[in-house]
């Protein structure tokens, strides 16, 4: 319904616009703009300062005109044909197609690092220390290290862990599952009769 009714609009908009702009370009004057309150106390007083000032202002000024018409524009085009070769053989395309290596987090780590802050190594280092000597590697040892407040320090470590590697022994794991199976059948002898 939407698009019929601006359909509609659109055209009733659009109906005799030739005629109509005809009619308003065939005016000798356009109505001017309504002007401030401040404006006309302007207007007043220039006009006690200058008497004449209306005259002026309606009056096209000769020498005005004649000094507008003196002045010109010129513009030489010098185009050299060898100069932007030159910045064609500059603007080529690389030679090394080799893909760039990968930074060792994935992002290239800035060389400078705000006080206050640490990047992800840095980070990553202090939560490793941390994990593996606790009473040596304090939150309040990181923070001076790193120049970090110790609250933050202390958030950091109690959220992030790094991973730890398990390998658990074969044959540990075979004696576990034996001795859950004696367990079992130790605690339950109606399984352990009607399995056999």
């Amino acid at each position: 319904m939407g698009q019929v009714a601006s359909f509609v609009v659109r055209k009733i908009n659009r109906f005799n616009v030739e005629s109509r702009a005809h009619r308003v370009l065939e005016r000798d004057k356009p109505t001017p703009a309504p002007k401030y309150e401040s404006n006309l106390r302007d207007m007043e007083r220039t006009m006690e300062l200058d008497p004449t000032f209306l005259e002026k202002l309606n009056k096209k000024d000769l020498e005005l005109d004649q000094r507008l018409k003196n002045v010109y524009v010129t513009s030489k085009d010098s185009y050299d044909i060898n100069k932007s070769k030159a910045e064609k053989d500059i603007q080529s395309l690389p030679t090394d197609r080799s893909t760039p290596e990968d930074f060792q987090y994935g992002y290239q780590e800035p060389k400078k690092v705000t006080v206050g802050r640490c990047t992800l190594k840095q980070a990553l280092e202090f939560i490793t220390n941390h994990q593996s000597d606790p009473e040596k590697w304090t939150a309040q040892k990181i923070a001076d290290d790193y120049k970090m407040k110790p609250k933050l320090i202390e958030h950091i470590l109690h959220h992030f862990k790094t991973y730890n590697i398990y390998v658990p022994d074969q044959n540990s794991k075979e004696t576990i599952l034996t001795q859950a199976k004696r367990k079992l059948l130790t605690d339950n002898p109606k399984s352990q009769s009607s399995s056999t």
